[in-house]
């Protein structure tokens, strides 16, 4: 092994330690690994910086407009509500709604369709008094069947698609995966309707969690009418930094407050709600001139009127508030928001709301203003899965011509009109000039925090190729498969992809593995097209942890999951798919 070898692996494997142990945002800690090879000279800048004007990434760019010009369009929510049916029969339902679900998400961005959807079908069960923890693990599973479907299915495929051409080979066509993900997808399905129906746990919503503990974490104090505090700010009153509650509201002559400003003057008979830990009540009732009441009359409606509402949001993976506690953010200066109380595993975290070191996945429940969910709803910082009450006002024209332009789209791309790329850059084209999507309306839905990570990842596979990393990590793969021959190699490759994509996200883990599978498949003289799609499989068919997949981040909360819950839902599936995508593979591309 050179110098130049090990250092790369060195600078891999302490990336791949600091995206499972979760130290920083996974573009951020990508960059830096990126960065440290630019710098150590491993590699030139035109390499370091090849992944930004890679065609898959550019495709992934432009793709995220047009899924969010169908989005915004509005004319898919018809489409799974009246999917699902009466709901009489459960498993029927769940069969409706998967379907479509997956259909949808062939050729749209799996994490829109799975944020859009969430609180339509939560809204459904709780109508028909069904539990939506039987549903939301099912819609985030549909949306990861479909993703393989087709080459624009998920970001994941069209960044394999891009590596394939920069070697100069033949890219996927747009249904070429569809070959193995077909029968794969309609085995998942038939497998979450029968023997996955009944794993799926039947358990309350974060929601109705955090309304059924409202006693536990909710408490009023009212401003005395011969208070020394009248006249004071709420920090000056001391109200700002208590040990264990949190300020979230001030009602005034019944005008409401939220995100309530430190420097607010009090006034006689002004009501105060806290949140937090209840045991340390003890400090605010020792304070002179408050009246305090712990929260046995109060309920979650109560925090609400027309002014303020109370909304679930769960913290992304790109979110910038991992790794900080609510009061380091300034969560309630920055999105003119009050957190409630924070879920995570199924259980509210009983701590000072202010100290809560935030996660991904974690459920906040919010107080906020009117504004709130249209600002912040596209945010990559958090995805708002509370419906909203007053609908979007669609323009018929405008919903016409986004559906048609992704129509053409991909009719384009299919029979070989126009490269996917070209296809991509004429719907935009057609959706800025038409005005069905403005420059503004575009930024909301580009994820760049996707594409960074994409873009430094593929310089990352590609020091990886360049300094022989790759081919020297290939040779052992095919040493300690050498018995079980090319089907030992392609399951080895699954397996290490899937372990990669449960752990870190689903883009790395393929960058990663494509210049070594590419190697193997060198060494071994075989196809490379076999061991790419068994990597574009692997890498979303993310069943069984929650983290792995943003689709099970966004359900892990609002459904009142488990960890456990996906994994004993999900590793069958994931030996299913194991299974249908080596065998097909092997008798397609090998023999």
């Amino acid at each position: 092994m050179t110098f130049e070898i090990g250092f790369v692996i060195l600078v891999v494997l302490g990336m791949l330690v600091c995206l499972i142990k979760e130290v920083a945002r996974p573009d951020f800690i990508v960059a830096s690994a990126l960065a440290v090879l630019l710098l150590s000279g491993i590699l030139s800048p035109t390499d370091a910086l090849r992944g930004f004007s890679n065609e898959g990434m550019l495709t992934v760019a432009l793709l995220f407009i047009v899924a969010g010009a169908v989005k915004q369009s509005g004319v898919l929510n018809n489409i799974v509500t009246k999917s699902l049916g009466s709901g009489k029969s459960e498993k029927r339902s769940l069969l409706q709604m998967m379907m479509p679900i997956s259909s949808l998400s062939a050729f749209l961005n799996n994490t829109p369709i799975v944020v859009m959807f969430t609180p339509v079908v939560r809204k459904w069960c709780k109508e028909r008094n069904i539990s939506p923890s039987k549903f939301l693990i099912p819609l985030s599973y549909a949306t990861i069947f479909g993703g393989t479907l087709t080459l624009i299915g998920t970001s994941t495929n069209l960044v394999i698609h891009g590596f394939m051409l920069e070697q100069g080979l033949d890219g996927f066509t747009m249904f070429q995966l569809a070959i193995v993900s077909l029968p794969a997808g309609l085995l998942g399905i038939l497998y979450m309707v029968t023997v996955g129906h009944k794993l799926l746990p039947s358990r309350k919503t974060s929601e109705e969690t955090f309304d059924e503990d409202v006693r536990e974490y909710l408490a009023e104090a009212t401003i005395e009418t011969n208070s020394p505090l009248i006249g004071r700010s709420i920090e000056g009153a001391g109200l700002r930094n208590l040990s264990g509650l949190y300020l979230i509201e001030l009602i005034r002559n019944g005008e409401r407050t939220t995100s309530v400003p430190s420097y607010k003057k009090l006034m006689a008979n002004d009501r105060l709600i806290f949140t937090g830990v209840l045991s340390t009540i003890v400090e605010i009732q020792n304070i002179k001139g408050l009246s305090v009441e712990t929260g046995t009359h109060l309920r979650l409606e109560d925090l609400q009127n027309g002014s303020a509402t109370l909304v679930e949001a769960v913290v992304s993976h790109q979110s910038l508030l991992i790794q900080k506690t609510v009061k380091e953010s300034k969560f309630r200066s920055y999105y003119g928001a009050g957190v409630v109380a924070v879920h995570r595993n199924d259980e509210r975290i009983n701590n000072k709301v202010g100290d809560i070191v935030l996660k991904p996945g974690d459920t906040l429940l919010l107080l906020v203003n009117k504004e709130f969910v249209n600002r912040w709803s596209n945010s990559r910082d958090f995805y708002i899965i509370s419906p909203l009450e007053e609908p979007e006002i669609i323009d018929p024209k405008k919903s016409i011509i986004a559906i048609s332009t992704l129509i053409t789209m991909i009719f384009l791309a299919s029979f070989n009109i126009l490269p996917m790329f070209k296809a991509a850059v004429l719907a935009v084209f057609v959706l800025f000039i038409t005005k069905t999507i403005t420059i503004e309306g575009a930024k909301k839905y580009i994820q760049f925090d996707v594409l960074l990570l994409i873009a430094c990842a593929i310089g990352i596979g590609t020091a990886l190729d360049q300094t022989g990393a790759a081919a020297w990590i290939a040779n052992h793969f095919v040493q300690i498969t050498k018995g079980a021959g090319v089907i030992g190699a392609i399951i080895a490759v699954y397996l290490l992809t899937t372990i990669f994509t449960e752990v870190i996200t689903n883009n790395a883990a393929a960058v990663l593995m494509v210049p070594i599978s590419l190697a193997v498949a060198t060494q071994l003289s075989v196809d490379p097209m076999a061991f790419f799609v068994a990597i574009a499989i692997a890498a979303s068919a993310s069943f069984a942890t929650p983290i792995g997949y943003q689709a099970n981040l966004i359900v892990y909360g609002p459904g009142g999951y488990r960890f456990s819950d996906f994994l004993k839902i999900g590793i069958p599936l994931n030996i299913l798919y194991l299974i249908i995508t080596v065998f097909i593979v092997y008798f397609v591309w090998i023999v």
